[in-house]
């Protein structure tokens, strides 16, 4: 393939005319090609329909490719999991047949879409991605660490699990990265990420022997600055979140009593041009109550929460993408980065109890609306 038409025989997808807002169109004019990246990493952006870098992929990707730490700060939705999966990708050695890269995530459906993206963009490497999370087949993780798995994404626990009993080895594993930095690290998972990081090589020391550190998140309170002033070396801090707003999506509120909501939502439901809805509650039992209601007003219906078995979530989540219901009550649970495509309403029947919070549900909306 020579230099100048290797491009020719790619399958890239036609240009996506869907609008894009500052977000993701402000850029510094880089391209893919200015980062020196693998000639076969390039095919599998491109064929992944990227055109050029966004705003965080421009900060993040040339400082992440040498070897510096990063903790980044951005929007979901304007192309933050591609801005960690390229420079992991272009520091792998296919190979070599041991985990190199480990990305952390706080749900399931997180973890399967970000390893998508990593199968996606590395399609030409000859990577092996695994996702392990909890809820799942121990065994079947077992068996599929019999073969070579180059980069893992999972969730804490698992990888902890796996890690302890040896099956999971991390001493040739060169990059750590989580994404939602602030869920990560807040009380329920921080012991759990500390325990996972004393089975890696020494942390990075600049001297490339180490490992390496990304961190991303949408907001970033005192434990992420806490982590990464024990686990971080000088790291590189981008910031692009000059406020929460995010650009593009119109958002209303209305102003009732509690015992008017329900009729508020069918109200809703009547006048809105709905493909599919996404319903937040701040507790399981009201998610099952209003998933109820809104079943009892002939309206299709699924909910989620934390309180049900992973495999029944799975298969809601499954089912909901897949287009066979067109409403989804559930809990905060699923804030974390979700891509549905025919998501396009967004409502919180509570009132989130944070701006971060709001920020998270909503932004299921922006993503598609970003995607590139």
């Amino acid at each position: 393939m020579s230099e100048e038409n290797w491009k020719d025989n790619l399958n890239i997808p036609d240009k996506d005319g869907r609008p894009q807002t500052d977000d993701v169109l402000g850029t510094k004019g880089n391209t893919f090609e200015s980062f020196h990246l693998k000639r076969e990493l390039l095919m599998g952006i491109f064929e992944a329909g990227f055109e050029k870098p966004s705003p965080i992929q421009e900060e993040a990707i040339p400082v992440a490719l040498m070897g510096r730490d990063v903790l980044a700060r951005a929007k979901n939705g304007t192309g933050k999991t591609a801005a960690f999966v390229i420079p992991t990708l272009n520091k792998l050695k296919p190979k070599l047949n041991k985990i190199q890269a480990l990305i952390l995530v706080p749900t399931r459906e997180l973890a399967l879409q970000t390893s998508q993206v990593v199968k996606t963009l590395g399609n030409h490497l000859g990577v092996q991605v695994m996702v392990t999370t909890g809820g799942t087949s121990l065994r079947d993780d077992i068996v599929r660490l019999q073969d070579p798995v180059h980069v893992l994404v999972g969730t804490p626990g698992r990888v902890l699990d796996l890690a302890a009993r040896k099956l999971a080895v991390f001493d040739e594993c060169k990059m750590f990265v989580m994404d939602e930095a602030d869920k990560m690290l807040s009380r329920e998972f921080r012991k759990i990420i500390v325990q996972i990081l004393e089975f890696f090589p020494r942390n990075n020391s600049g001297d490339g022997n180490g490992y390496q550190s990304l961190l991303f998140s949408a907001t970033f309170p005192l434990a992420v600055k806490s982590f990464m002033d024990d686990h971080l070396y000088k790291p590189y801090e981008i910031n692009l979140m000059d406020e929460l707003t995010l650009k593009g999506i119109t958002q209303y509120y209305a102003f009732v009593e509690e015992k008017q909501k329900l009729h508020c939502l069918n109200t809703l439901f009547s006048k809105l041009q709905i493909n599919q809805s996404i319903i937040f509650c701040n507790s399981t039992n009201r998610v099952e109550l209003l998933a109820k209601k809104i079943t009892e007003l002939d309206y299709s219906c699924y909910y989620s929460h934390a309180r049900m078995p992973q495999a029944a979530r799975n298969k809601v989540f499954h089912d909901f993408r897949q287009g066979k219901v067109r409403n989804l009550v559930c809990s905060d649970l699923l804030t974390r980065g979700i891509d549905i495509q025919a998501v396009n309403v967004v409502i919180n029947f509570d009132f989130p109890k944070t701006a971060e919070t709001y920020l998270h549900r909503i932004d299921s909306i922006y993503i598609r609306l970003n995607k590139n």
